[in-house]
């Protein structure tokens, strides 16, 4: 009968889709409106899912397909506690589901890259076999480095308008040299965005839903991580470096030195801030303002330059980020087509709509692999091909 416990279910298995998405047994009992106790018992073997509830618990819970909970045993998976080093482990521990579909999200991109270009990276130019950061070294000199081989000089960046112009010019060179570069909209609002290293294809992710300046900055801290050979996991609010273990403490003050110098390289900071008044809290909004634009980033950053340069104190420093952090503006949505394609990296993107004019992918397969319904293929395609993707 339909509504039978279906028995071949095992409990190992139902564990794992639970933990794999950070949820607690209360959780998923909440999410089915069944009591905890029920739940329990499905992971202990002691009674089992029907399959009305099996679905739910697959397509709308755990966001796997139904084959899954059939296998004899769970599949091999890297939990991101495992996988990331660079949060600490309460924070870790306090992921979201949300969060958790999206970095499994990201390592289906990287298996679909690997299936597009046969595991092997289409750029001419590899960035992370070019450079290889130490932190035994000088945090300027590799800084440049990183900024001449993606080709942005200094006299370029600030003549960039707008922040959108800014993070469009960075992710752009970055995926010029290999690194594919994917978005979208956190729930987890604290999340700025990861990376994932692989040897052939490197993944960063980044959340669409902070300030595009902020994304500007994860980019690079995230490009840092990859060329350090590490992962990260990275949150706005940068208190949580400092209750990391020492050495994964200064991996990531290293990946904010080198991001924050790639930004605003130090030699024209300096030149700068020299028409600010020699107790650089007294400056003005205006003055912040113009420092920041300069180089495409938030106040925020610059004004964390001045900290560490001693400028301004650090309490001064943490009034003006968390007031300037209540006044980011809010994403006013803006055209499905556009903001999918601002979504998926355009290297990816053209990839995938190359292969199936080609008909070596069929429609279904394509739309799948950009995460989008069949339908709305048409239209994606001419926005992408149009250069509405940014």
């Amino acid at each position: 009968m339909k509504y039978e416990p279906v028995a071949s279910v095992q409990p190992d298995i139902l564990r794992w889709a639970r933990h794999t998405v950070g949820l607690d047994v209360a959780e998923v009992a909440q999410r089915l409106k069944r009591p905890p106790q029920e739940i329990e018992a499905w992971e202990k073997g002691i009674s089992a899912p029907t399959y009305p509830q099996l679905e739910k618990l697959a397509y709308q819970i755990y966001k796997r397909p139904l084959a899954v909970f059939f296998l004899p045993t769970p599949p091999e998976e890297t939990l991101p506690q495992k996988e990331f080093r660079t949060l600490p482990d309460a924070d870790m521990q306090s992921l979201q589901r949300d969060t958790y579909l999206h970095i499994r999200r990201a390592h289906a991109y990287q298996l679909a890259l690997r299936e597009l270009f046969d595991g092997r990276n289409p750029a001419s130019r590899q960035i992370w076999k070019a450079i290889s950061l130490s932190q035994s070294k000088g945090v300027a000199a590799q800084a440049q480095t990183i900024r001449e081989y993606l080709g942005i000089t200094l006299e370029r960046q600030i003549t960039w308008e707008t922040d959108e112009q800014a993070l469009k010019a960075w992710r752009k060179n970055i995926e010029s040299c290999g690194v594919f570069v994917f978005k979208a909209a956190f729930k987890q609002k604290d999340i700025s965005g990861f990376c994932l290293v692989d040897d052939a294809l490197p993944v960063v992710y980044l959340n669409n839903s902070t300030t595009k300046t902020r994304q500007t900055f994860s980019l690079l801290h995230e490009l840092a991580h990859l060329l350090n050979s590490t992962n990260g996991l990275s949150k706005f609010d940068t208190a949580y470096i400092e209750r990391l273990p020492n050495q994964r403490r200064q991996v990531e003050r290293f990946c904010n030195a080198i991001a924050a110098e790639v930004l605003i390289p130090e030699r024209d900071f300096v030149d700068q801030i020299r028409q600010f008044p020699a107790n650089a809290e007294h400056a003005t909004e205006e003055q912040f303002s113009a420092l920041a634009g300069r180089y495409g980033v938030s106040r925020e950053a610059a004004l964390r330059r001045l900290l560490d340069r001693g400028r301004v104190g650090k309490v001064f420093y943490e009034h003006k980020a968390k007031r300037w952090a209540a006044q980011k503006k809010a994403s006013t949505g803006g055209d499905w087509y556009n903001n999918q394609g601002v979504y998926i990296s355009r290297q990816f993107a053209r990839e995938v709509i190359g292969r199936h004019f080609r008909n070596q992918i069929s429609l279904e397969h394509a739309a799948d692999l950009l995460g989008i319904k069949p339908r709305s293929y048409a239209r994606f395609e001419e926005h992408v091909l149009q250069g509405a993707e940014a």
